[in-house]
């Protein structure tokens, strides 16, 4: 059975992960409602953890908060066994290649930024990136398995590729609007934190 964190944890996790968010934002991280995301942030506000940033609308940890993580994190994973993480884990990896890859092929043609005019050839890397994900979804499914709160990610990533083939070209790599670029670097660094991972040590990004 997959390990479950409870949700006050996954959202001060969330907060963690994205460094800044919305509570919708955070509601989608966590499949919680955006009443009770708003509940976790006022006790981490009065817990000095969390702040509000009122002139953008967006939470964050505070360096208190941030210092309090690790203990949080570990407090959640006690007596979870993240072994079946591991394998998993190298195959996201290699996939995160190709990833990037096919990011900077959206980004740029030819040389020159991407600016979406020929149909075709956004056609031909949606098509990758659709091959990409459908490698990726059952790799992601098996870490859900191990750990409840990453569940979410394999419906996020399908999510944002059927509104990328639908017409929304932000839904590749846009930044803070839930792209598929968002929710695989959150899915990234979630697997880095829950690892104690060195990021610069493995020379992943």
């Amino acid at each position: 059975m997959a390990h479950s964190s409870t949700p006050a944890f996954r959202t001060f996790h969330a907060l963690r992960i994205k460094g800044f968010a919305t509570v919708d934002t955070l509601a989608e991280m966590t499949t919680q409602s955006a009443s009770e995301v708003d509940a976790h942030l006022a006790a981490m506000l009065a817990e000095g953890h969390a702040q509000f940033r009122a002139a953008r609308g967006l939470w964050q940890l505070t360096p208190d908060g941030r210092v309090a993580y690790p203990d949080r994190l570990a407090a959640d994973l006690a007596g979870s066994d993240l072994t079946p993480l591991a394998p998993s884990y190298a195959t996201f990896l290699e996939i995160n290649g190709s990833f990037k890859e096919l990011c900077g092929d959206w980004q740029l043609r030819n040389g020159e930024v991407n600016d979406h005019s020929d149909a075709a050839y956004d056609a031909d890397v949606i098509s990758r990136l659709a091959a990409l994900d459908e490698r990726a979804q059952p790799v992601v499914a098996a870490m859900g398995d191990v750990l409840e709160r990453l569940m979410p990610y394999a419906p996020r990533l399908a999510d944002t590729l059927r509104r990328l083939q639908d017409g929304e070209t932000n839904m590749f790599t846009g930044v803070m609007c839930g792209s598929y670029h968002d929710a695989w670097m959150e899915l990234h660094e979630d697997l880095i934190l829950t690892q104690g991972i060195d990021r610069s040590a493995e020379g992943s990004f």
